[in-house]
């Protein structure tokens, strides 16, 4: 049971780009030191709530302060991206990581992105996602001459070739044959589950949705791997929670449901996103609860653990048994606006240092029986 700290992140739009920057660093080095296992950052282009548009970047300035941590994309929204291009940066930083890099991938899902690279139709952006990632492993696994064609993309190095120098050769990862795939999910019984099992790759369910939607991306990936009569295993499905443990289950409610607090801001910024481009669902505790009863602290009771160490141990293990064997579970980094800071450092420190290692335990005697 790896653990991991997952930031989109959300920050308040007035907030400067350079602060938040600072705030990021700070949180993810603060991981490191706390021996977290993964971090995972997502990527938007036209978003100051969401303001990273280049995840590598981001931990490149991160490989030589940390020493164990882990960096995964969640995720490079592909079809914003020209394969080559993912294959090439992806590859040069597993190197730079020296392995510590794990590609996350998928379609996108914020909608002024789809109109500022002219992707709106979600089929497309999905068969994108598929078509690109066979065209990066090629490039990952064959020398050239390359030529590969697609829907979408055609790539080729047929005539400008100099194998002495080196010259028309595409960087091969660090990892071999590749680094770890991961590909997001966010809607109830995501139809990318079904892909993560025919293809081999991990999945990672999003933060924002409800128990039973991620029970049923389980549901999904493991149906499928019978269907291909192959084991199915929970040790590269990853599930992202927003997480708040304090001292007592009252302080930690407090700092969950409390005006000042960064899971309110969280949760109302995501529900009217979600809701002005009809996408509620992704959001409702209950798919078919009327729109007026998926109120901001609904939402919030549904998709947030929140409580002492003991009762944080209790729900993550009930949270398991609920929706199926994840083998990681990915930390939401919050804003830090006023006492969040203190706040989250010491959920931080709590869930890695007291939760973990009894939760780590109670799923490793679980799978031996």
């Amino acid at each position: 049971m790896r653990l991991g700290l997952f930031m989109m992140p959300v920050h308040p739009p007035d907030r400067t780009f350079w602060g938040t920057l600072d705030e990021d660093t700070e949180k993810s080095l603060l991981a490191d030191q706390l021996g977290f296992d993964e971090l995972w950052l997502g990527e938007h282009f036209s978003a100051t709530t969401e303001p990273i548009p280049s995840p590598l970047m981001f931990f490149a300035g991160l490989v030589n302060r940390t020493k164990n941590i882990s960096f995964g994309t969640a995720v490079i929204n592909i079809p914003n991206h020209h394969p080559a291009i993912v294959a090439a940066e992806c590859a040069q930083f597993d190197h730079m990581s020296r392995g510590r890099f794990m590609l996350g991938i998928g379609p996108g899902g914020l909608i002024s992105d789809f109109e500022l690279f002219k992707n709106p139709d979600h089929a497309a952006r999905n068969r994108m996602v598929v078509e690109a990632m066979d065209m990066i492993e090629r490039i990952w696994t064959q020398d050239p001459p390359y030529d590969l064609k697609g829907e979408f993309w055609s790539i080729a190095i047929k005539d400008g070739i100099n194998a002495k120098l080196g010259v028309g050769f595409m960087p091969k990862p660090y990892q071999q044959p590749r680094p770890p795939v991961f590909i997001s999910l966010a809607s109830p019984s995501s139809s990318s589950a079904k892909t993560a099992a025919q293809k081999g790759w991990g999945m990672i369910s999003a933060n924002i949705i409800p128990t039973y939607s991620v029970a049923s991306h389980w549901t999904v990936y493991r149906d499928t791997c019978r269907a291909l009569g192959i084991a199915a295993r929970g040790d590269n499905w990853r599930v992202a929670r927003n997480v708040m443990v304090a001292s007592s289950d009252s302080e930690a409610q407090d700092r969950v449901f409390g005006a000042a607090a960064a899971n309110n801001y969280f949760y109302t910024y995501m529900r009217e996103v979600l809701n002005s481009v009809g996408l509620l669902i992704i959001l409702k505790p209950k798919a078919d609860m009327p729109d007026a009863e998926a109120t901001v602290e609904a939402i919030t009771a549904e998709c947030v653990l929140h409580g002492s160490p003991k009762t944080m141990l209790d729900k993550l293990i009930a949270f398991r048994d609920a929706v199926g064997p994840f083998g990681g579970l990915l930390m939401t980094g919050l804003d830090w606006a006023g006492k969040n800071q203190d706040w989250e450092r010491e959920s931080m420190r709590l869930l890695a240092h007291e939760v973990m290692p009894k939760f780590r335990q109670h799923t490793m005697a679980h799978a031996a029986e």
